[in-house]
């Protein structure tokens, strides 16, 4: 059963490894595709957060496929594109080609982050499910790390870095794509086919003949308990509400609160708060290493402690860590010293440029707004535009350790609750009939969620500064600390059909 789980949850190395990598190319890529001022502000969201527009399209389908096809065909299929995106990403020259392949490797994404967590729920024995679906996540939070640990190795083989960045997430996805063929079909799945005896002899080696003679026989009264409605229309049914609220707002909560555009602009982030650009990138390794230690944890207690304690402990941190980045922030102060025309030298800003700068009268500023109308005033408003970024690290002066253990924070509390958390309670509390179509759903709203807040990010550190931009994501997760204390149910140890019964009655 670990074999298993592992060969298909490395579909969650392979997305975790594409979601991410585009953070070390993101200031490489802007230069290259020359996206500047507000449009460029547009066009860079749109680079970054079209992975997550086709996640969109992923989730949409995948549910239905897997339904009809099976699970394993539709995680084939997700190999397929991860390579195609991964090569076609790093060769273009062409930016609406660049977004093409990104959006192919989001439709991929889509797939393997609803059908891999499904598969192995239905393949799992109940005492070891959710430990084994947390497996994905794990998977997940090593191709972060590996993405991050490959950004920082690639940083300085040249212009073309980037290209090698992207590039590299061809090599895990055509491992994954072979792996697959050696893993079985899910026996819930190949039972709702009619294929009864071949589902008992997966059973029997996921679990022992004793163990799958009782998982058959719940399986049996799931499907002779059938709703005479299915597909959308039955995950919409009077008696699926409850279950539907709770997928729909914990989906929401877990991406409202930031964690992909944190990760999609960690090294921006660090860049902001004062760091050059090497020293970036080694704190996003570090930050990949909290998330990946603490996914440890998670797998760890999740059958020991349940699902609800966990959710509420790393919601409660997340809050606080947001929170206290925001403050740091907000403390901030602009002000150009020796520091910052060394931080413009590193991002190759013209010598004129520094020069004029050096002869101005130095000033310090509560505000960034301020700090570049001050700039304008004394450079010109097209000589900032140009180099707005830039002049906006060089002269940011703030508590950069704080900001970097509030990240951290953050990333650990998010890794213990409701990133492997979430998604091994979806896996469990939607009934054997609605599960794929529900989770094509829930996994859908919870991309359209994602891919809005990564789309706006960079605006909203033009325009509400990151202090503004933390705090609402500190407000969201302490929301989410309140929901999940007073809905969330704890599903330990039970059978799927059992929490099928008990959810369905409420």
């Amino acid at each position: 059963m670990i074999l298993v789980a592992l060969a298909v949850a490395l579909g969650g190395f392979v997305w975790g490894f594409d979601a991410t990598v585009i953070s070390g190319a993101v200031p490489f890529i802007q230069k290259y595709f020359q996206l500047t001022g507000d449009r460029g502000d547009f066009l860079l969201g749109l680079a970054v957060s079209c992975l997550g527009w086709g996640v969109l399209g992923g989730t949409a389908v995948a549910g239905f496929f897997s339904d009809r096809f099976g699970r394993k065909k539709v995680l084939i299929t997700t190999a397929v594109f991860f390579t195609v995106s991964a090569l076609a990403s790093a060769l273009t020259t062409h930016f609406s080609l660049f977004v093409a392949a990104r959006v192919l490797g989001g439709i991929a994404v889509g797939g393997a982050i609803l059908i891999a967590p499904v598969y192995i729920a239905e393949i799992s024995p109940p005492r070891y499910r959710g430990s084994l679906v947390s497996l994905n996540q794990l998977m997940i939070v090593l191709g972060i790390s590996a993405s991050f640990f490959s950004n920082y190795a690639l940083l300085g083989v040249g212009e073309n870095n980037w290209r090698w960045m992207l590039g590299m997430d061809a090599v895990p996805a055509v491992l994954y794509f072979f792996l697959l063929f050696a893993v079985p079909e899910s026996p819930r799945w190949l039972y709702g086919r009619g294929a009864t005896d071949k589902a008992r002899e997966i059973l029997i080696k996921a679990g022992g003949p004793e163990q799958a003679e009782v998982e058959l026989e719940r399986i049996r009264q799931s499907f002779a308990e059938k709703a005479p409605t299915v597909g959308l229309r039955g995950v919409f049914s009077r008696r699926m509400r409850f279950i539907l609220f709770i997928a729909l707002a914990i989906a929401f909560f877990q991406q409202i609160t930031g964690i992909n555009a944190i990760f999609y602009y960690l090294p921006t982030i660090f860049v902001q708060a004062g760091g050059g650009t090497d020293a970036a990138f080694r704190q996003a390794v570090l930050v990949g290493l909290v998330n990946l230690g603490m996914t440890f944890v998670a797998i760890r207690f999740v059958d020991r402690l349940g699902r609800k304690p966990l959710l509420l402990i790393g919601a409660t941190g997340m809050a606080v860590s947001l929170l206290a980045c925001s403050w740091a922030f907000h403390g901030a102060t602009y002000q150009l010293t020796g520091k910052s025309f060394r931080v413009l030298e590193e991002n190759k800003a013209p010598a004129a440029l520094i020069a004029d700068l050096k002869a101005a009268e130095p000033q310090a500023f509560r505000s960034e707004k301020e700090y570049l109308a001050n700039l304008e005033s004394t450079l010109g408003a097209d000589r900032v535009k140009a180099h707005k970024e830039a002049l906006v690290t060089a002269g940011l002066n703030i508590r950069a350790t704080l900001v970097l253990i509030a990240i951290m924070g953050f990333v650990a509390s998010f890794a213990i609750s409701l990133g492997p958390v979430m998604w091994v309670l979806l896996s469990e509390i939607f009934p054997n009939q609605y599960r794929g179509a529900a989770m094509s759903l829930v996994g859908f709203w919870n991309s359209a969620i994602s891919a809005s807040v990564t789309f706006i990010f960079p605006w909203e550190l033009s325009h509400l500064g990151s202090a503004g931009t933390f705090l609402g994501y500190g407000l969201m997760a302490a929301a989410a600390v309140m929901f999940i204390a007073l809905f969330i149910p704890e599903t330990k140890g039970k059978s799927l059909e059992e929490l099928e019964g008990l959810l369905m009655r409420k």
